[in-house]
């Protein structure tokens, strides 16, 4: 087991007890063809990159996203720290290049060189500490070339689904600027230390990607169905933006 004081920057032991369970990992794919949200933000992608191009996938999983879009013509590339879910992917034997690669750091990976990029299903949320969120979101940035889109999914911190008590303390927290708003800590389903995910306020989401040079085109609200919904009824929201400086 890596010690604690070796993890990459944005990991903490949650987070990577979590990407090398084996159990979660065999059945991710299951988890992701059942879940109303994978349909809704591949639809979202198509509809945002309409025309072939270089796609990288931040987060990619076991490849959904990409073996998708490889299957349509795009030339993709998948990013994930997980050995074990890019094992998975390579298994598809999608014509896609995986990458191993932490994406606070995404050093191996040339500036400029993607029409689209994309970071789904909360991977955001996943990455610990503001600093480090805003590393990914700048990296997204680089690796765009000038009038690139890029589509990030975020969770909505006070979605009613939480429960009135979790709501109500993420609102407090959000009031007083605690370091820990939006931080919610859940048990491992697959074992291993709990895991911690960022939930985001719509202004919050917005300030990282304009902090980072993107314009904000679209900005959809879904419910946990994966269809359109509004106000604590949206389970998190699908962002486009461009990197507008053309």
């Amino acid at each position: 087991m890596i010690p604690d004081w070796q993890l990459p920057e944005g990991v903490d032991r949650g987070l990577w007890d979590y990407l090398h369970a084996a159990e979660m990992v065999a059945g991710y794919d299951e988890q992701m063809r059942a879940s109303p949200l994978a349909g809704a933000d591949v639809a979202f992608c198509e509809r945002a990159f309409p025309t072939p191009g270089r796609l990288v996938d931040l987060g990619c999983g076991t490849g959904r996203l990409c073996v998708h879009f490889a299957g349509k013509g795009y030339d993709c590339v998948g990013v994930d720290l997980s050995d074990e879910m890019l094992a998975r992917a390579r298994e598809s034997g999608a014509r896609v290049e995986w990458v191993r690669d932490n994406l606070v750091d995404l050093a191996a990976l040339p500036a400029a060189s993607f029409d689209y990029a994309a970071c789904l299903f909360s991977t955001l949320g996943m990455v610990r500490g503001a600093e480090n969120r805003a590393k990914v979101v700048a990296n997204a940035f680089r690796l765009l070339k000038p009038g690139g889109r890029f589509v990030l999914h975020a969770h909505n911190r006070f979605f009613r689904g939480l429960g009135q008590k979790r709501v109500l303390a993420q609102r407090w927290k959000t009031l007083i600027g605690s370091s820990t708003a939006g931080d919610i800590t859940m048990p491992q389903a697959y074992g291993g230390a709990p895991l911690t995910l960022h939930h985001f306020t719509q202004r919050e989401v917005l300030g990282l990607l304009e902090a980072a040079g993107f314009a904000v085109r679209e900005v959809l609200a879904t419910g946990d169905d994966g269809r359109p919904a509004a106000g604590s009824r949206a389970y998190g929201w699908l962002l486009l933006s461009e990197r507008a400086d053309v």
